[in-house]
């Protein structure tokens, strides 16, 4: 299956969605997104998550953890995506309802999974290794050279401001 023409939907487009966003582009992609709210954007902006996935080719979920977006990738979202949709996951794992996935999975509601992501890391369910038609990474999704020095040097910019009396650069709270 080619990429050209087809939907990249991005279900939570922060900062790391619009550049997947940018680069999907040079494959000939069109990109729609949801978000809580619409941004400045030149991409088509759907107010749920249900009509993101009936107008996408590809679901891809950059959504954050937490209560708010457990289980926000459920049965009735993978049946909007339809029989030829792709799903993938980098953002968090907790978002998707795994067994609603191996269940679209199985029973070809969906065409093919991506994730690198689990709602239990590291273990992977059985259902889901069972299946053919998904791949299956271990949340190597920044492991580049470029990212790992510069999560490091984020640590050592954090401590040398703790230890300096200066506000943390990214605080945990």
């Amino acid at each position: 299956m080619g990429l050209a023409g087809k939907t990249l939907g991005i279900v939570g487009c922060g900062r790391i969605g619009e550049e997947i966003a940018s680069r999907a582009l040079t494959f000939g992609l069109k990109i729609a997104y949801h978000n809580r709210s619409p941004k400045d954007l030149p991409y088509s902006y759907h107010s749920s998550i249900a009509d993101l996935a009936e107008a996408s080719d590809i679901l891809l979920c950059m959504l954050p953890g937490g209560e708010g977006t457990r289980n926000a990738i459920n049965t009735d979202i993978l049946k909007k995506l339809g029989p030829t949709g792709i799903f993938i996951n980098v953002g968090r794992g907790s978002s998707v309802d795994e067994a609603a996935l191996a269940a679209a999975l199985q029973k070809q509601h969906i065409f093919a999974a991506g994730l690198d992501v689990y709602a239990d890391e590291p273990n992977v369910s059985e259902e889901l290794l069972e299946q053919d038609n998904v791949v299956l990474l271990p949340h190597i999704g920044s492991a580049t050279v470029e990212t790992r020095k510069a999560m490091g040097q984020l640590v050592i910019d954090n401590l040398d401001a703790y230890f300096s009396g200066k506000p943390l650069l990214t605080e945990v709270t």
